[in-house]
């Protein structure tokens, strides 16, 4: 599961209002009619249109400053292994976006716990999903563009007779680069802005920064941490525990549709191998054969490059270059969801 948290932010300033949020969220309504479209959903409803999401969150801003955000994100990306275990079915996502959403309520820090009614939010699933430059199969298909894109300018020149050199010849250069290209969606070369195939559901999810009172502020914002800080006096506590939501919200997922989790896809080895990748290699090595082969197996679909699986367990001073290959290749793979955490 690959979750993120963002805060509204336009440029170097903050919107006054939540409008082109929720129309960018429209986007796959678009030439829709009114029965097929997909609707925003909280809490409780599962039929609200953009105008009242706009609305709500617009109006819910009680004494917050132009230069702080009014709404936070939460974009949830199941990996392919996570919408097996969903059957791929729209109710069940809502079901577990509403069970997340408590946890994200409780993981406030406040002396008295805060509930998911006294959040403000709305949901909105969607379908499909775009490759963008930080995906792998683009990020492996760009030494051949690239190399193509200058063949291309090099024939180019030579019809313009600024450059000597055999057109028919650059033109199978291409032609082979073409065809040794390593990713491709029915025969033509993945490029940024295609659409990936087969499932891609997530969810994307708008949080008013204030409470549904209108009156308490409620930031998950990385620099509002867990803390404690004096009023009057008093200590008072503060801030969001990230951590704890990420690890809750996983839990949730697992628990709620018994699904198996392997180590490389869990938030506790993402975030091991984010503070120590020989700890990371360490402990991966050190699982049981089933499961250490299985996390082999989806670091080499996500295009992360492994070591040999026969290393011994004990040898675990791998050379940094081999480390640092292994972080950037799971950090691709994870970002782009071809696994997530």
């Amino acid at each position: 599961m690959y979750i993120t948290i963002t805060r509204q932010h336009m440029g170097n300033t903050f919107s006054q209002s939540s409008a082109d949020f929720v129309a960018y969220l429209e986007k796959e309504n678009e030439g829709r009619s009114s029965d097929l479209k997909d609707h925003f959903f909280d809490q409780n409803h599962n039929r609200i249109d953009a105008e009242t999401v706009i609305k709500e969150i617009d109006a819910n801003t009680d004494r917050l400053k132009k230069t702080e955000p009014k709404f936070y994100s939460i974009t949830i990306n199941p990996s392919q292994q996570e919408l097996r275990a969903l059957n791929n079915d729209p109710a069940l996502l809502r079901h577990y976006v509403r069970e997340v959403m408590k946890d994200y309520a409780a993981s406030f820090n406040r002396e008295k716990p805060v509930s998911v009614d006294r959040i403000k939010y709305y949901a909105k699933i969607e379908h499909q999903r775009i490759y963008k430059g930080r995906d792998r199969e683009i990020q492996e298909n760009r030494r051949y563009t690239a190399e193509i894109a200058k063949l291309q300018n090099d024939i180019r020149k030579v019809e313009r007779g600024e450059l000597r050199g055999n057109i028919r010849q650059l033109e199978r250069r291409v032609e082979k680069l073409q065809k040794e290209m390593p990713h491709k969606i029915g025969g033509k070369p993945i490029e940024e802005g295609m659409q990936k195939p087969g499932h891609q559901m997530h969810v994307h999810i708008v949080m008013s920064r204030k409470d549904v009172t209108n009156r308490h502020s409620l930031s998950p914002g990385s620099s509002y941490k867990a803390s404690e800080a004096d009023l009057n006096g008093k200590p008072e506590k503060r801030g969001f525990r990230r951590d704890e939501f990420f690890e809750k919200a996983e839990k949730t997922f697992d628990r709620t549709f018994g699904h198996q989790r392997n180590y490389v896809e869990s938030y506790k080895g993402r975030n091991l191998l984010d503070k120590d990748p020989k700890a990371f290699f360490a402990q991966l090595m050190n699982l049981p054969t089933n499961e250490r082969a299985a996390a082999l197996k989806v670091l080499g679909k996500a295009g992360a490059k492994m070591p040999l699986p026969n290393i011994p367990k004990n040898k675990v001073e791998l050379a940094k270059k081999t480390l640092e290959q292994l972080k950037k290749g799971i950090d691709i793979a994870q970002k782009s969801s071809s696994i997530g955490v």
